[in-house]
């Protein structure tokens, strides 16, 4: 009796942690929706004053499209087989499956606005499609990246390219270059490359040994509401060279022969430095890079990493970028625009909201079950959940990213969701179906501008 008590004890508090966890997220969201219209605060979720259903970039648009069916149909499928496919297939089996299952999960959401669910986003005028088609001189381009910043300039770049360096506009200036500069035709190689985020993310794992924890957070990996916003974000496209970046450090930090440590974690650098010319806040990246040699208790990648990620900085500041001085210029746009008139009374904790939004109602019931159950979970999902928790943190603290954080934060998500992997087994179905039902509602309710 007494064992049997004692076993019950930590179980009964796993289940516990799990609907506080659950709890809080929902009410943290409840409040974020429902206290800006309720007390009247103007925390400007959109451009336009009033215009917006915080703490989303987007506003309440009902409606059904093409894409209704498949995307309902994919949920009833993944929630009835995928944990029992992720359980039972072999390894390349089970990335080829997640990649089609996921590829078709995000292009069934979009698809529900019909192929403007492709094209809409990245034919924006704020976006990079525009501007990509209109550099021809790639070199003069990023001399001049820095002065073209500043509300102040004539020229100034539109919002995106302003707000990151350059190597997001480049990505897109190659697309345009091999003929795929087309709204839809981008807007399809963002989803074909975000698609692969969960399979980087299952790679990494593996070759840290925890293949039993990639199995089992895979149906949250490939099916999370996120995918709302992957499909034609550019901050899915982000996500995914993270994850690769990090799962080709997991092989340099797991070789046994030095040549194989450095040519791994060269490429890992190059990779992860590359992220960082994309967008700036991926600098901490460097969180989950440390976490990830943690795991594989070695640090010889990390030499070679870090030659591969300042070789990239260096490339772009002799061609007439540098880092270090665009962003202080980039702050001071930043300030001058929409972040000045944000209340980070209110973002600080309604960026956490949509964060709730993004990666899913079941996070808050994983990382409530992680933190119950941390000492007896999976050891790579403790630290490299810790780790992002921390990056997201110390953006959200940053107050740099007030707003839009459902699409900003996307390269954390796939890491903060390996958390479900701790939820008790008779968690795992309902929360795998609550996450399924966030995707649909958002997709068929909102306008999420991503």
């Amino acid at each position: 009796m007494a064992t049997t008590e004692a076993t019950a004890r930590p179980a009964t508090r796993r289940s516990l942690a799990c609907w506080a966890g659950l709890g809080i997220a929902l009410a943290l969201l409840a409040a974020a929706l429902a206290l800006p219209p309720l007390l009247d605060w103007d925390v400007h979720a959109r451009l336009h004053s009033g215009d917006g259903l915080a703490p989303l970039h987007g506003f309440w648009d009902p409606g059904v499209g093409p894409g209704t069916v498949p995307a309902v149909l994919l949920a009833i499928l993944g929630w009835r087989y995928a944990a029992a496919l992720a359980d039972r297939l072999p390894w390349p089996g089970l990335l080829a499956a997640s990649y089609a299952a996921g590829l078709a999960w995000l292009l069934a959401l979009a698809y529900v606005d019909g192929s403007s669910g492709i094209s809409r986003v990245l034919g924006n005028g704020a976006e990079y499609l525009r501007t990509a088609r209109a550099t021809t001189d790639v070199h003069a381009t990023l001399q001049q990246y820095v002065d073209r910043i500043p509300y102040s300039a004539a020229d100034n770049w539109p919002t995106h390219v302003a707000g990151h360096p350059p190597g997001a506009l480049l990505v897109f200036v190659g697309l345009d270059r091999v003929g795929l500069g087309g709204d839809y035709a981008a807007g399809l190689v963002v989803t074909l490359v975000a698609a692969t985020t969960a399979l980087a993310v299952m790679v990494c794992l593996r070759t840290l040994g925890a293949e039993a924890l990639a199995r089992t957070a895979a149906p949250y990996l490939v099916l999370a509401p996120a995918a709302v916003f992957m499909a034609v974000s550019a901050d899915a496209l982000f996500a995914a060279v993270v994850a690769w970046g990090l799962a080709a450090l997991a092989v340099s930090a797991t070789r046994s022969r030095p040549g194989g440590v450095a040519a791994w974690g060269l490429l890992a650098g190059l990779v992860l430095g590359w992220c960082v010319l994309m967008s700036y806040g991926l600098v901490l990246v460097g969180l989950l890079a440390l976490g990830v040699l943690w795991l594989a208790r070695s640090w010889a990648p990390l030499p070679f990493a870090v030659l591969g990620a300042l070789a990239v900085v260096a490339a772009f500041a002799a061609a007439g970028f540098a880092l270090w001085e665009a962003y202080p210029v980039l702050h001071e746009r930043y300030w001058d625009g929409i972040a000045r008139v944000r209340p980070a009374s209110y973002w600080l904790w309604g960026d956490l909201a949509a964060l709730v939004v993004s990666a899913g109602p079941v996070l808050g019931a994983g990382l409530g079950s992680l933190a119950a159950n941390r000492r007896r979970a999976d050891r790579a999902a403790v630290v490299l959940v810790a780790v992002a928790a921390t990056a997201v943190v110390l953006a959200d603290v940053s107050r740099m990213s007030k707003g839009e954080v459902e699409r900003i934060w996307l390269p954390f998500v796939p890491w903060l969701l390996l958390s479900a992997a701790a939820l008790p087994p008779r968690w795992r179905r309902p929360g795998l179906a609550l996450q399924l039902g966030t995707a649909l509602l958002v997709q068929h309710l909102l306008y999420t501008s991503w």
